[in-house]
């Protein structure tokens, strides 16, 4: 587990789900500035910042190269991270091929798996959500083949100039991209619904937050607590924001 005590007027913001590079280059660099431009805002009051996967639609760090682009993304993460906002990076589904770089260009504290954290007197479970819950064993087949070790060593020995633009076609074949059509219909055919509820008979949590599911959610649990999914910034520009030991789905409008 992991505590964070929240200083005196500071906040902490949950944000995940950019896919950036999505469509093509001048499309995801529209959405990338937005995204730049709410970071510039949230950090007159952020001391911890979460984000919870899928940054980039896809990631991949050989050992001396890594995907061109994001350059403006990239740095303000580092710049806030220098000014000494704490900012934790969950990998996704998309963006699970991290090594160093993150940590040691950026700054950023890099989490592979869902992770407790107790933030003043409230306890959160946190992470990307890809994969938790009954079902979808399709999914949950493939992810243990990408991200097994083999797999991986077996991709970075490709060159770069053919491993990233095969990854980015894959990538890109991925029905997340047309998010306006994920619906939400009824609590009860939501995977992580039923996952936190299970979570719950072995422990109590105040908020599990996750991102993946591309709907910004607020769905009550028992005995005071929450699941809370961050959204998007491909269709909603959601994302969450904690302070005074009480949290709030937000929307950023530009």
């Amino acid at each position: 587990m992991i505590n964070i005590k929240l200083n005196k007027g500071k906040s902490i913001y949950f944000s995940s789900d950019n896919h950036l590079g999505i469509p093509n280059f001048s499309e995801s660099l529209i959405r990338e500035k937005l995204f730049v431009s709410w970071l510039d805002i949230i950090k007159k009051d952020a001391q911890v910042i979460f984000l919870l996967g899928d940054l980039f639609d896809f990631w991949f760090e050989y050992y001396n190269s890594v995907p061109k682009g994001f350059t403006r993304v990239l740095g303000k993460l580092a710049e806030l991270s220098d000014s000494g906002i704490k900012i934790y990076f969950f990998v996704g589904n998309h963006d699970y091929w991290t090594r160093d770089y993150f940590t040691k260009e950026i700054g950023m504290e890099v989490i592979k798996k869902p992770t407790e954290f107790k933030i003043n007197n409230k306890l959160f479970f946190i992470g990307h959500g890809d994969g938790l819950g009954p079902g979808d064993f399709k999914y949950k087949f493939l992810k243990r083949i990408f991200r097994n070790p083999l797999f991986i060593f077996l991709f970075r020995i490709n060159y770069p100039w053919f491993g990233i633009p095969l990854g980015k076609f894959l990538s890109r074949k991925n029905k997340i991209l047309s998010a306006n059509n994920i619906k939400f219909t009824s609590k009860e055919n939501e995977m992580l619904y039923h996952f936190c509820k299970k979570q719950l008979k072995r422990k109590h949590y105040d908020f599990f937050i996750f991102g993946h599911r591309h709907l910004p959610l607020k769905i009550e649990l028992d005995n005071n607590s929450y699941y809370y999914n961050t959204g998007d910034w491909i269709n909603h520009y959601s994302f969450l924001h904690f302070k005074d030991d009480s949290i709030e789905l937000k929307y950023f409008k530009n």
